[in-house]
């Protein structure tokens, strides 16, 4: 088997076309939580807080002198990040109960009873039959 026979293979697998979906609907999740951290959560927690940018607070480590620009410690663009993550991860964990949950359900319904056997069926009729006679 060549080397691309056993690529396709490999690539046309179930579990492998379920992971790029999901990597790719996880990507563009990314980017809606991001903007939403950004354009809505974070301007009000801003306004709280005086008016501040989260996304311009740094820390000068060293001033521009000359052409050289100036070092910074971009702070606040980490704190909006760990709030991106903490978002996605508690979308992701009401994501995982939900399913759970629905699992459980599933679980709980109680199964049909097994079906009588061809001797149980045989045996009832018999008895029907003898309750008609005596």
């Amino acid at each position: 088997m060549g080397m691309m026979s056993e690529f396709k293979a490999f690539a046309m697998r179930g579990n492998v076309v379920d992971m790029a979906v999901g990597i790719i609907i996880g990507g563009a999740f990314g980017k809606i939580v991001s903007s939403f951290v950004k354009d809505v959560v974070m301007p009000p927690i801003g306004l709280a807080v005086g008016g501040v940018n989260f996304g311009d607070l740094a820390m000068t480590l060293q001033e521009a002198s000359g052409e050289v620009a100036a070092v910074t410690l971009n702070y606040g663009a980490f704190l909006q990040t760990v709030f991106d993550f903490v978002i996605v991860a508690f979308a992701i964990f009401m994501a995982i109960k939900a399913m759970n949950s629905m699992r459980k359900q599933e679980e709980e319904k109680p199964a049909a009873p097994p079906a009588p056997s061809k001797e149980e069926v045989l045996l009832t009729e018999i008895r029907d039959l003898l309750n008609k006679q005596g």
